[in-house]
């Protein structure tokens, strides 16, 4: 597994920092892009702070927390290369990974308790892509 790049706004901090826990536990090696605290920060600079490293590490992968997860998906999206998807559910999760090939997952930590939050982390990260009949689609993106 490549490096994985987090980051958070400060209504996503309290969430990133568990997810920091949880994949230091499971020894993979996590940058941390901020925010430090729950000081109000603006969203789109910690979605544009992550991107910005995965055009240098193509193999890595992203995980993005805001309070709903949509202002940060929406954000990195503006990326070319990022495919950041709103993960709410192990299943949209998975489905993100196999058909869709995300390699940004946006969480929201005030819609998503913490127990599937990091559900959603591990399925997010061993989950491979599908390829086949995805490809094309995925290219068109």
């Amino acid at each position: 597994m490549n490096q994985v790049f987090l980051a958070s706004d400060h209504a996503g901090f309290n969430l990133k920092e568990e997810i920091k826990k949880f994949l230091i536990k499971k020894r993979k090696k996590v940058l941390d892009l901020g925010t430090k605290n729950i000081n109000p920060v603006d969203y789109p600079d910690f979605a544009h702070r992550l991107s910005d490293k995965m055009k240098i590490n193509k193999k890595g992968m992203g995980i993005l927390v805001c309070g709903s997860g949509i202002g940060m998906g929406m954000s990195a999206n503006r990326h070319k290369n990022i495919r950041a998807a709103l993960c709410y559910s192990v299943k949209s999760t998975k489905l993100s990974r196999q058909h869709n090939n995300a390699n940004v997952m946006a969480l929201g930590a005030r819609l998503t308790k913490k127990k599937v939050a990091l559900k959603c982390v591990d399925v997010f990260l061993k989950t491979k892509f599908e390829g086949g009949r995805h490809i094309k689609r995925v290219k068109k993106i």
